[in-house]
Formats: structure tokens, C-alpha cells, sequence
């Protein structure tokens, strides 16, 4: 065997030993408390689900569904907060509740779950992507400033990955221009900005419970308002609010045409348990996030996640900027190795949401191209470049809150990180 045999063996990737020699296993975070949470709700022998479409105090839901909503309020100290089946039906609900109409213009990222964009058209808005940033990969402000028109009424922020958006001037922004701020913050539980929770600062916030989040109920999200306005539309959108608006008193009806996005009892009494070990779940996510970023921060060509001044980070996912014109090599092969050294690792994100067919044809809810026929915007490669060239050539992430390493394993995906970088040119 030659010396250059020897040492493209070393790499997995070539039949060499795995640097994480056994399978990292996936994080399960429902344990005792919430199958009992579950029995208990059994167990009562009332309704699976507490909510009533029609006046009556059962309208705002059954008392797991309040229970939670109130240790909700409760943890993140708002005024309202409101409990529905899922994000997205939140993200919807926020939508109606700001009194989106067509031809509206709401400013969204191209870097996120497709709901995000997806919400305003729901009520006939038109989704308006801006670029990202590229050391924190939330909307850029200033980008934000250049896309405001007469026709805008919300900006759609994202805390991405669980790093918050410059929230505060996203807010000031808003008030100034009298727009609304709506935060997507499906990933950024316990997230910081200048001590305000990430969620908190907006006229709307809305948080997931999915399967795959920091804590979970299968499905489920909440909204979140210091606006008693805003509280009521959402109570009116999640639950058939046609029907009650005489008994509530209720002048503005617009987009109070209601939708089901209840949530049920055993997934209130789920994600209420899950609430209470919310501390935990996080920190989890950072020290494995801090492991990670303390052992590799030193390699070159490898950008770690970076934190703004003031902010705190709960890292949905731990990403790293890949730079090629330092390493040699595409970001395919290096991740190729590392996967085949046992790191559960992956490139890129989505795709920017702009490419999705339902924007490339403008046709979105019905034939004829409504609402995309109410504007002139369009979308088109090179929309956002920042965004386009993290996705394509940057970005590489290992997601927290899915995997459940020992402190050792972590450091064997280090052992990785520095193995496959140490020999790029075997790759």
C-alpha cells in the first residue's frame, strides 16, 4: 500500500473506520409525564375535544385547552395567548386577524417553511421575498426598508433555526410605516433579543408544538398578542367565528369567515407537560449546539454559527456557512464524507420559496392566477442572491432538537469534522 493509499483509507468514505462508530439515536422527549397528562384526560371522561363552534363559554375551548394557554401566558409573560392545531394554522389565523385583503403586500423571507409565504395568499395577499442575512439568516433589515410599498401591510418575520431577526427594528420599522410585524418563531423557542422572548416582540407571534420542535404535541401551535383586537379575531378564525359574532359583539367581521384550527384536549394536556420541561429541552439543544461550534471554530473554511449582540440562540438547528473557495472540494463531497464518517449532517435548507411552481405560474388559488393577478411582482431566479448562494453552495446543518448524542458522541462528530477537513484532498 502506498503512503497516499494509507492515508485515503483513513476516510471513511474510502473504507476507512467511521469516526461515530454507532448510530446516533433520535431524541425522544415524551416520556412518563405526558402519557399520564394523557390517562388523566381519559380518565375524566370528558369531551376529546372542549370547544363548541356557537355561543357558549365552551366556544374559547375545553380546560385543558385554557390550562394551557394560561401556563403559556404564564412562562412568556404575554397578555393572550391562543392555542390552535397547528403553526400554520396560526400563521393563517394571523394573517385574517391583521385584516390582510387581496392585493396586500406582506414581506417574507425565502428561507423558511413554505406556510410562512403560503399564509398570506390564503386571504389574497401577495408574498413579497426579501433576502437574508447572511451571518444570522433572518430578513435584512434594510432590504426590508427598500421592498416597502404604499400596498404593504405586514412584514412576515422569521426567527430562523432558532436565532431570533432584528425583532426590535423590524418593530420600530412596523410602527413607523403603521404595518403590522407577525413572527413566525416555530424554531426559536426560549430565543432571545435584548431580554424580549423571541415570539413576543411582534403584534402577532406564532409557535409550533410539531413533532420535530423543542417541545411537542404531535401537532399544535399557539398565538401569541398583547392586542385584545388582535386576541379576539384569533379566537374568531380558529373557531367558526360566524356564528358568535352577535353574541360577542362583534362590528368588524372582516375575514371572520372561521376555520377549525382547535386543538384538542389530549394534545393541550401533551404539550402543558411538555411546557414544564421546556428549560431542559433547550439547553440540551445549546450545549450540544456550544460542543459543536467550541471544536471547530478554529478550521478554516468553515463558518460557525455566529449569535447577534443581545441575542440568545436555541438552536432548532446548528448551521455552518461551508466556503469552497477555501476548501478545495463542492459542499456535496465534504458532506458526502462526513455522512459516511456517521455524522447525521445535510446541505442546504429548502429551496428558496420563490422557485415553487405555485409562484413560478402565479397560480395559486384557483385558475385564473388569483391573487397573483392583483400585482406585478414576479418571481424569478437571482430575487434573492444571498439567500441562493446559502442554499446552493453554503450551508450545512446538524438539527439538535432530532438527535440525541452522548457528550462523547459529539466529540466524535468533531473527530469527524477535523478528520474530513484534515484530508479534503483525498475527497
Amino acid at each position: 500500500m502506498t503512503a497516499d493509499q494509507r492515508l485515503s483509507s483513513v476516510l471513511a468514505l474510502h473504507g476507512g473506520c467511521k469516526a461515530v462508530p454507532q448510530d446516533i439515536p433520535a431524541f425522544i422527549g415524551i416520556g412518563a409525564e405526558e402519557k399520564q397528562a394523557v390517562i388523566d384526560v381519559l380518565d375524566s371522561k370528558l369531551p376529546l375535544s372542549g370547544f363548541h363552534g356557537s355561543a357558549r363559554p365552551s366556544f374559547f375551548g375545553g380546560p385543558e385547552v385554557q390550562a394551557f394557554e394560561s401556563a403559556w401566558r404564564d412562562t412568556f409573560k404575554c397578555k393572550h395567548a391562543l392555542s390552535v392545531n397547528s403553526a400554520t394554522s396560526g400563521l393563517m389565523a394571523a394573517m385574517g386577524a391583521i385584516g390582510i385583503e387581496p392585493g396586500d403586500e406582506v414581506i417574507v423571507p425565502p428561507y423558511t417553511m413554505s406556510a410562512t409565504a403560503v399564509a398570506p395568499l390564503i386571504y389574497g395577499g401577495i408574498p413579497v421575498f426579501v433576502d437574508i442575512e447572511d451571518q444570522y439568516f433572518c430578513l435584512n433589515v434594510e432590504k426590508v426598508k427598500q421592498a416597502i410599498t404604499p400596498r404593504t401591510k405586514a412584514i412576515l418575520a422569521v426567527n430562523l433555526w432558532g436565532h431570533p431577526a432584528a425583532l426590535q427594528e423590524l418593530r420600530a420599522l412596523a410602527d413607523e410605516k403603521g404595518l403590522y410585524l407577525v413572527e413566525d418563531n416555530a424554531q426559536a423557542l426560549s430565543a432571545t433579543e435584548d431580554g424580549a422572548w423571541a415570539g413576543t416582540v411582534g403584534h402577532i407571534g406564532v409557535f409550533s408544538m410539531n413533532v420535530h420542535k423543542h417541545i411537542q404535541s404531535g401537532e399544535g401551535g399557539i398565538c401569541v398578542t398583547e392586542d385584545d383586537h388582535l386576541a379576539q379575531r384569533l379566537q374568531l378564525i380558529r373557531n367558526h367565528g360566524e356564528n358568535v359574532t352577535t353574541w360577542l359583539g362583534v362590528e368588524n367581521i372582516a375575514n371572520i369567515i372561521g376555520f377549525n384550527f382547535r386543538q384538542t384536549e389530549i394534545g393541550a394536556a401533551i404539550a402543558r407537560a411538555q411546557l414544564k420541561k421546556l428549560t431542559p429541552m433547550v439547553e440540551r439543544c445549546r450545549q450540544i449546539a456550544a460542543q459543536l461550534t467550541n471544536g471547530l471554530n478554529d478550521l478554516e473554511g468553515l463558518i460557525t454559527p455566529k449569535v447577534r449582540s443581545g441575542c440568545t440562540h436555541s438552536y432548532f438547528m446548528w448551521s455552518i456557512r461551508y466556503q469552497e473557495s477555501v476548501l478545495g472540494i463542492p459542499r456535496a463531497r465534504f458532506v458526502e464524507a462526513l455522512q459516511a464518517e456517521g455524522v447525521p449532517v445535510s446541505q442546504g435548507y429548502v429551496s428558496p420559496l420563490y422557485r415553487l411552481p405555485l409562484f413560478q405560474k402565479r397560480i395559486a388559488l384557483g385558475t385564473q392566477g388569483f391573487p397573483f393577478s392583483l400585482s406585478q411582482i414576479q418571481y424569478h431566479d437571482g430575487l434573492c442572491p444571498v439567500t441562493e448562494r446559502l442554499h446552493e453552495r453554503e450551508i450545512i446543518q446538524y438539527q439538535p432538537v432530532a438527535w440525541d448524542p452522548s457528550p462523547e458522541q459529539v466529540g466524535q462528530m468533531i473527530e469527524a469534522f477535523r478528520k474530513v477537513h484534515k484530508h479534503i484532498k483525498d475527497l
